[in-house]
Order: structure tokens, then C-alpha cells, then sequence
């Protein structure tokens, strides 16, 4: 309980902030805490980054730390509400699911996708996390990495997820070099027996890869053998699309 005692105090300090700068004294008295009690939560956030003091003994104010976290929840739900329209065409246009990822601590997170209307349908992702090598929205941004971070990436020891998974970092970088030509990547049942899937990078303005869209579907149906190139291109344009709109939003 007292865990939760001092969780509950700490956000009472940071909605006190929030209205804007304060001293201990005067924070103290806005939130009816112990002043002692104040500082020693006071100098907890601030090593965390989520408060700060711009001089020894001055006002406190919300840090850094806090307002990237609050940029990064913003920039999802920004990513996701901007990328449906484009996921709901690749569907219509190509008959499977289409969905968006990104990139987070080393793997590749699934955001959103949207449903085929179809008897068969295949997993939903939409929350979990899948390793780089394995999936096309990770074979994207390993495409487009500096070769100091793919070197630690294929180096590390890749983990096959099912016996169609390419683990040796030999040919996995002569893939990489052939995605980055096509502009898209396909994987075979690489992550889950039977589920094939294509993606295509999204840039941002800075030219990295800050997300991925993809299409994946049974691999009984998916793909046709001679739409793969023209599924690509699909990706690419609507991945294009994507960047344009959210660099607006």
C-alpha cells in the first residue's frame, strides 16, 4: 500500500506542474503533502527525468522524460488514425489482411491492422511483438539500417521461428541488399507455418524508416505467383501516401 501511496502522491506533484512551475514550499502547500515528503518525491522524478529544476534550489517544472512519453502515445495514435484509410484500399484492392507496425526496443510492434471479410481468417497481431528477421516490416528496417546497427542485429544470434526462417547472417544481408533494391520484402512462412506476408518501409522526413505496412494472408491463396511484384508496388505507393500525410498531421 505504500507503493501505491507514493504512485498517487507522485502524480498528484505532476498535475500540480502541469499548471505550471513551483517550488517545493509552494508545491508542497498546492498538494497538502509534508514539504519533506514533496522533496524526496520531487528528487525520485527528477532522476527519472520526468521533472526538472533549471537551477539548484529554483522552481520545478515537467521534464523531458515526460514529455517524450506523452509525444510517443500522441505520434501512435496519430500513426494509427492516419494509416487506416490506406490499410482499408490495401484490403479492397488486394483481398487480405493489411496492417502497420513499427519499430520498438529491437523488434517490430504490430500498431493496427484491418480484417478481410472472409470465412478464413488469419491471426490478429494488433499488440504484440515479433522479432526482426523473421517478418517483412522487420526485413524493411533491417534493409535500411547503418551497417553498424544491422551488423549487431545479424550478429547477435538470430532465432528461427519456424523451419522456412533465414538465420544466417551471410544471406540475410544479401537479402537485405535485394530488398532495399525492390523497395519491398516478402516472407514466406517464416514467422508462422502457413501465413505469407509482404511489406514496404515508411520514411520519414529524415529518409529513416519510421514505420511498415503490410499485407499477409493464407499461404494456400497468398500470394498469386504472378502478382507479387504488383502486390509490392501496391505497398510502396501506399506507404508513400502514408509518410506524405502524416509529415501533415
Amino acid at each position: 500500500m505504500a507503493g501505491v501511496q507514493s504512485i498517487e502522491r507522485a502524480f498528484s506533484i505532476l498535475r500540480a506542474l502541469a499548471v505550471g512551475p513551483s517550488g517545493v514550499t509552494e508545491l508542497a502547500e498546492r498538494v497538502a503533502l509534508p514539504k519533506s515528503t514533496v522533496a524526496r518525491l520531487l528528487a525520485a522524478l527528477e532522476s527519472e527525468k520526468v521533472v526538472a529544476q533549471d537551477t539548484s534550489g529554483g522552481e520545478y517544472r515537467l521534464g523531458e522524460g515526460l514529455v517524450d512519453l506523452v509525444g510517443a502515445v500522441r505520434s501512435g495514435r496519430t500513426l494509427v488514425a492516419t494509416a487506416r484509410p490506406f490499410l482499408q484500399d490495401l484490403v479492397h484492392a488486394v483481398g487480405e489482411t493489411a496492417g502497420v507496425s513499427i519499430l520498438d526496443e529491437g523488434q517490430v510492434y504490430y500498431l493496427d491492422h484491418v480484417d478481410l471479410d472472409s470465412d478464413v481468417q488469419v491471426r490478429d497481431w494488433t499488440g504484440e511483438y515479433a522479432p526482426l528477421h523473421v517478418v517483412p516490416s522487420g526485413l524493411v528496417h533491417l534493409a535500411f539500417m547503418s551497417e553498424r546497427a544491422l551488423s549487431t542485429v545479424v550478429h547477435a544470434g538470430l532465432e528461427p521461428s519456424t523451419a522456412h526462417s533465414m538465420v544466417d547472417p551471410e544471406p540475410l544481408v544479401e537479402r537485405l541488399q535485394q530488398i532495399r533494391s525492390a523497395g519491398y520484402a516478402w516472407v514466406y512462412e517464416e514467422f508462422v507455418e502457413g501465413i505469407n506476408s509482404v511489406a514496404a518501409p515508411v520514411f520519414g522526413s529524415d529518409g529513416a524508416v519510421v514505420a511498415a505496412l503490410h499485407i499477409h494472408g493464407p499461404a494456400y491463396r497468398f500470394p498469386n505467383p504472378e502478382q507479387t511484384h504488383d502486390v509490392g508496388l501496391l505497398l510502396i505507393e501506399a506507404a508513400a501516401g502514408l509518410a506524405a500525410q502524416w509529415a501533415e498531421s
